[in-house]
């Protein structure tokens, strides 16, 4: 492989809900507003608490520690929260929070890796958001170093997705591109080796070295890698299915990958 080049800037994308100031979100459920609270407590602005959950152990736990932070707490209808959160699945409790921009900057991610051996998800073109989260949640569990998606013809990280994430999506860079093919082929002048995932090869998962300084490619529901994606991969892998069953979701495979690359890792000598 050669050495390193430069590589376009990203940043992540964020939605702005409701009518609030353009640097302002809403962020609802249970995880997504503990993590808020407990990792960027200066960006809360204030906590709305349906007023008949008051009781409940988890979210007298985060008014605690949301007044503990000095955080401004309102008991309110559950129909403002609706208003809120636009009928959204809130478990009682929505915030405020500023949105601090950050410029994730996969240059220096790939010239000053956390990780000797670092371990990157691209995911190319997912469209649901609940797959992402899922798969953001994930590679938060798995110590993925970043995740990268497209600009265009996907899922961006949405209120919907960080309630699924249950804090992945605060914690781990989320890197959107405009060119997928072009940050892949960039990616390996860095030195790491692209695997992506394919249904149709014949070689497993399970038989291929994942100790290396790695990209794990993923394709959109139902679709698979785009031809252009795919051709940009070092390796193709499979995941064996034994059953009647053709494909898994997104999120699972991605899983699977993922803790295949921890388990030869950390767990094979």
């Amino acid at each position: 492989m050669e050495a390193y080049l430069p590589l376009p800037r990203g940043r992540a994308t964020y939605v702005h809900v409701g009518v609030m100031k353009p640097k302002d979100e809403i962020i609802y459920g249970l995880h997504a507003v503990r993590h808020a609270i407990e990792h960027s407590a200066e960006s809360v602005l204030e906590l709305w608490v349906q007023n008949n959950k008051q009781a409940s152990a988890e979210i007298s736990n985060i008014i605690r520690t949301a007044e503990a932070a000095g955080i401004s707490i309102q008991s309110v209808a559950v129909e403002t929260l609706k208003k809120h959160t636009g009928a959204a699945v809130h478990q009682g409790l929505a915030a405020r929070r500023r949105i601090i921009d950050k410029l994730v900057d996969l240059d220096t991610l790939l010239t000053q890796r956390k990780n000797s051996v670092p371990l990157f998800l691209v995911l190319d073109g997912i469209q649901d958001p609940h797959n992402l989260g899922a798969c953001l949640r994930t590679a938060d569990a798995a110590g993925v170093e970043a995740v990268i998606i497209p600009k265009d013809r996907a899922v961006a990280v949405t209120t919907t997705v960080r309630k699924v994430a249950s804090g992945g999506a605060e914690n781990i860079p989320v890197i959107t591109v405009t060119n997928i093919a072009r940050t892949l082929k960039k990616m390996q002048q860095a030195g790491i080796w692209i695997f992506g995932t394919d249904d149709e090869t014949n070689t497993s998962l399970y038989e291929v070295d994942l100790k290396i300084p790695l990209a794990i490619v993923m394709g959109a529901e139902g679709k698979g890698l785009r031809h252009n994606t795919r051709k940009h991969c070092d390796c193709l892998v499979s995941i064996p299915m034994r059953g009647i069953t053709e494909s898994l979701n997104v999120s699972v495979a991605t899983g699977i990958c993922l803790y295949e690359v921890l388990r030869q890792r950390h767990y094979v000598s």
